[in-house]
């Protein structure tokens, strides 16, 4: 119906809107300590990050607009910046191949029918569960140059054990053993992968004759390899931000001398170390703010190369 060339809403229509209304507002009250922590401790520091990048900022003093010049000071005047990239690139490269094939290795044993596979698959666990500070201390002492039980051992084989961490060459290949310790979350994802492997797929490779290896490479690899992208983009996210064990090694490479950041001799300078020592060590937010900024756009450009090359080679049943 109209009036004067205006339709007239139903009176139950403006009810059932008005009812729609009410919940979504409901809904919202709800979720609206979330809305507010999300706008307040994640967008708006986003946002601001990305101002400060383009300014100096050293805390107590008001920003100051400088444009692209934390950028070229990054790129063209930092060498500590350009041996951060290289220390991450260098764990990246080794940290994350390394763990995929342990990881599905290690998958692949505990998907075994045995006896108290249970508990096998508990224990292979735990040490994802222990706190980093407490892992980092433990590895210390494991790979402790002068009383430490691997280089003890290393020494029964006729083997001069290496300084580990407070030597430069042999300090990121210790943190490199610290995380294969714990791969107990991957090896969970891929032993959930395996068990959605169909069975039928490996009588029909047992009947054409295929041995335990080749249903491995041409079964079970394809079908794994949706999880197999996941967790290693998952690894390449986390390698390029590694962090705390990195900071704790290099206190126990400085051997209680200073701070320690980046020792021995800048060895584990890991980007987000750097970050962190130009943020909190020199209060150059706004430097930091732009190596963030480079760090989101890298991991991002990265992320979706690997989507473009690896989609031909992913299989995802249907």
């Amino acid at each position: 119906m109209t009036e004067a060339g205006r339709s007239v809403l139903h009176p139950k229509h403006i009810s059932a809107r008005r009812r729609e209304w009410n919940k979504t507002l409901l809904g919202l009250a709800f979720i609206s300590p979330w809305l507010l922590g999300f706008l307040w401790l994640i967008l708006y520091p986003l946002f601001a990050s990305l101002y400060y990048g383009f300014t100096e900022y050293a805390i107590l003093t008001p920003p100051k607009w400088v444009g692209a010049e934390n950028f070229i000071t990054m790129f063209t005047k930092d060498k500590l910046f350009w041996t951060s990239v290289g220390n991450t690139l260098y764990y990246v490269a080794i940290s994350v191949p390394l763990s995929t094939v342990f990881s599905i290795a290690l998958a692949l044993l505990l998907n075994a029918k045995v006896r108290g596979m249970s508990i096998y698959r508990t224990v292979y666990y735990f040490p994802t569960v222990v706190p980093v500070i407490a892992s980092v201390m433990l590895w210390a002492w494991i790979l402790n140059p002068q009383a430490g039980p691997l280089n003890y051992l290393l020494g029964l084989l006729g083997i001069q054990g290496p300084g580990w961490l407070s030597d430069p060459h042999w300090s990121k290949p210790a943190l490199i053993i610290l995380g294969l310790w714990g791969l107990g979350g991957a090896t969970v994802i891929y032993l959930a992968g395996l068990q959605d492997v169909p069975t039928h797929l490996y009588e029909a490779a047992e009947l054409d004759g295929a041995s335990g290896i080749q249903k491995i490479l041409f079964v079970t690899i394809p079908l794994l390899t949706p999880v197999i992208l996941f967790n290693v983009i998952m690894g390449l996210i986390g390698g390029f931000q590694y962090f705390s064990q990195a900071f704790l090694g290099s206190a126990i490479g400085a051997g209680g001398q200073g701070t320690g950041i980046g020792a021995p001799m800048n060895s584990l300078l890991f980007y987000n170390l750097y970050l962190y020592r130009n943020a909190f060590g020199y209060f150059q937010m706004g430097y930091a703010s732009a190596m963030a900024w480079v760090l989101l756009v890298f991991v991002l450009l990265l992320t979706l190369l690997i989507f473009k090359l690896t989609g031909r080679f992913v299989y995802y049943a249907r």
